[in-house]
C-alpha cells in the first residue's frame, strides 16, 4: 500500500483486508493532506466512484424482484420520446452492453479543472449519446457511465422515488451502512472526516499535465450521479462487498443474473450486472477526481478487500492491480484452523499484479538521484 501511495502521488490511503481463515487488517495510512500532519483513519469517508454502479444495479434487481420493473424492459418505456435509446433494455444498461458511448471521456477535463460545476443529468446523457457508439444494443461490452445515469433517470420515473430513497430502501438501510450516501448536487464537501482528494490537471485533450496537483476535495456529485456519485467508507463497503458477492439482497434468480458475466479482456475477467468478476472474486473498481477505490469479495471463502487512495491520477487499472496484489498476498496466508475455506484458483500472480501497477502508473515519481 505504501509503495502504491508513492507511485500514485497519494498522501493517504484506507484499507481493509478480511481473510476469515487467517485474520484481518484494517488501517488508515499517511496523512489527510499532502505534507500534512493529520493521520488518515480507516473510518474516514471517500468518494467511491464507479463502485456506485453495482449499488445502482442492485436497486434495479430489487425492483425486478418486487415486480415493479422487468429486467428486459425497454428503456424507452420509462423515458418515452427520449432520442438514442431505442432497442436498449435495462439489463443492457447494467451490463454495459447498450452500445451507448461514455460521457466521461468528453467531459473529464472539465470535471478535474472545474469540479464544483453542477451537471444536469440530461446534459451528461446527451454528451454520452453524442459520443462514438460502442456497437448495437446487446452486441458487445463497453464501459459507459452514461448507461448508469440513464438507468437512474428511468428508475426514478418508474418508481417516483429519489435515488437517495431508493439506495436507502434497497441497499444502505437493509445492510446497515450509516456512512454511505448519495449527496445532492449542491453538496460539495464530503460528509464526516476525510482525506483531501487530489488529481493531476488535464489539458484540453484530456492528457495529464504531469507535475501539477489539483485539490478537488470540493466537488459536485452531479458529475457522477447514479454512475459514480456515492460516498462511503471501508467498513460500509466491506458489508456491501460481501452482500454483493453472495447475492444476499436478492432473490436467487436475480443474484444469478447479476453474477452471470460476459468476458471483458480475459477468460477470468468478466462483467455481470454492474459487477466486475476477477477470477473467484466479485466487486468493482472506481476512479473519479480525487479518489481511487476497489471493492472485491470471494463468496466462497469470504476473502474481502476494500482500498482507497486520495489521488486519482493513475485511474482504475492502477487500483484494480493494487487490489489484485493484496489478494495475491493474502491468498498465501496459512489457515489457522484445519479445513477452513481459503481462496483458491487465482489466475494471476503477485508479480503480474506488481507489473500491472507499474504499467498503469500515470506521471510516475522521479527516480532518486544515484
Amino acid at each position: 500500500m505504501t509503495d502504491a501511495m508513492k507511485q500514485a502521488g497519494a498522501s493517504g490511503a484506507m484499507v481493509g483486508v478480511w481473510a476469515p481463515w487467517s485474520g484481518s487488517w484494517v488501517e488508515g495510512l499517511g496523512t489527510t493532506t499532502a505534507k500534512g500532519s493529520v493521520p488518515v483513519s480507516s473510518a474516514m469517508t471517500f468518494r467511491i466512484a464507479e463502485n456506485t454502479m453495482p449499488m445502482t444495479c442492485t436497486v434495479l434487481l430489487g425492483l425486478v424482484d418486487e415486480g415493479k420493473v422487468g429486467l428486459d424492459d425497454q428503456v424507452a418505456k420509462y423515458l418515452p420520446g427520449f432520442v438514442g435509446v431505442d432497442g436498449v433494455t435495462l439489463r443492457e444498461l447494467c451490463q454495459n452492453t447498450s452500445g451507448i458511448g461514455d460521457y466521461v471521456s468528453a467531459l473529464n477535463t472539465q470535471f478535474v479543472n472545474n469540479p464544483t460545476r453542477q451537471w444536469p443529468e440530461l446534459e451528461l446523457v446527451s454528451d454520452g449519446l453524442a459520443a462514438p457508439a460502442v456497437g448495437q444494443p446487446g452486441e458487445k461490452f463497453g464501459m459507459s457511465a452514461t448507461n448508469f445515469v440513464l438507468l437512474g433517470m428511468a428508475l426514478e420515473n418508474a418508481t417516483g422515488s429519489s435515488w437517495q430513497d431508493l439506495y436507502q430502501k434497497y441497499v444502505f438501510g437493509r445492510l446497515g451502512m450509516p456512512s454511505t450516501s448519495l449527496p445532492s448536487s449542491s453538496v460539495f464537501d464530503l460528509p464526516g472526516k476525510h482525506p483531501a482528494g487530489y488529481a493531476t490537471a488535464l489539458d484540453a485533450a484530456g492528457a495529464p499535465i504531469c507535475g501539477t496537483v489539483v485539490d478537488v476535495s470540493s466537488l459536485s456529485p452531479s458529475m457522477g450521479s447514479t454512475a459514480f456519485g456515492v460516498v462511503s467508507n471501508v467498513a460500509d463497503l466491506k458489508t456491501f462487498a460481501q452482500a454483493l458477492a453472495t447475492g444476499s439482497l436478492l432473490s436467487d434468480k436475480s443474484a444469478k443474473a447479476q453474477s452471470s458475466g460476459i468476458s471483458v479482456d480475459a477468460s477470468w475477467h468478466k462483467y455481470g450486472l454492474g459487477v466486475t468478476m476477477l477470477g473467484p472474486l466479485r466487486g468493482s473498481v472506481g476512479a473519479m477526481p480525487g479518489y481511487l477505490s476497489a471493492v472485491l469479495s470471494d463468496p466462497t471463502s469470504g476473502l474481502t478487500v476494500v482500498i482507497a487512495l486520495n489521488n486519482s491520477t493513475s485511474g482504475e487499472a492502477f487500483v484494480q492491480a493494487l487490489a489484485q496484489r493484496l489478494v495475491s498476498i493474502v491468498a498465501k496466508a496459512p489457515a489457522k484452523a484445519k479445513g477452513a475455506k481459503v481462496v483458491t484458483g487465482l489466475p494471476w500472480s503477485e508479480e503480474q499484479a506488481v507489473a500491472a501497477i507499474k504499467a498503469s502508473t500515470v506521471c510516475p515519481p522521479a527516480e532518486p538521484a544515484k
